[in-house]
């Protein structure tokens, strides 16, 4: 089933250069990039991004990272594209993802782990509305 799903490479991997070598591997995975463009969040806007996490621990720290610098947002199409997003992402954390996955290639820590994908249908039609009208 062909479905849509949002990526961002986060600030971390935007500041490691390797913003092309991801681009490439969603190409390679055979997503369609529907709308790409790169933005830099002020801290409300990460906070209503991610406000589902507002009563969450790691949710300052996160919307502080997250408006750190700019990130580079996509609209991804593709079967199945929300799981298989999640998949060529890996795990949250770098260091239990498998190989071969972005965040174990290009992540430095859970907060920290270069790319967002969204985690089910319903969040990716909010999160796609938030960059893309």
């Amino acid at each position: 089933m062909s479905e849509k799903t949002l990526a961002i490479i986060k600030p971390d991997a935007v500041k490691k250069r390797v913003i092309g070598r991801i681009i490439q591997r969603i190409e390679d995975e055979g997503f369609n990039i529907l709308g790409l463009k790169m933005v830099k969040l002020s801290l409300e806007e990460a906070k209503q991004f991610y406000s589902v996490h507002k009563e969450k621990p790691f949710f300052n720290g996160l919307t502080e990272f997250m408006s750190s610098g700019p990130v580079v947002v996509m609209l991804l199409e593709g079967e199945n594209a929300i799981k298989h997003w999640r998949e060529v992402m890996g795990a949250t954390n770098p260091a239990e993802a498998r190989p071969g996955t972005l965040r174990r290639e290009f992540g430095f820590s859970i907060e920290r782990n270069a790319v967002h994908g969204s985690d089910s249908s319903q969040t990716a039609q909010t999160e796609i509305k938030f960059f893309f009208n």
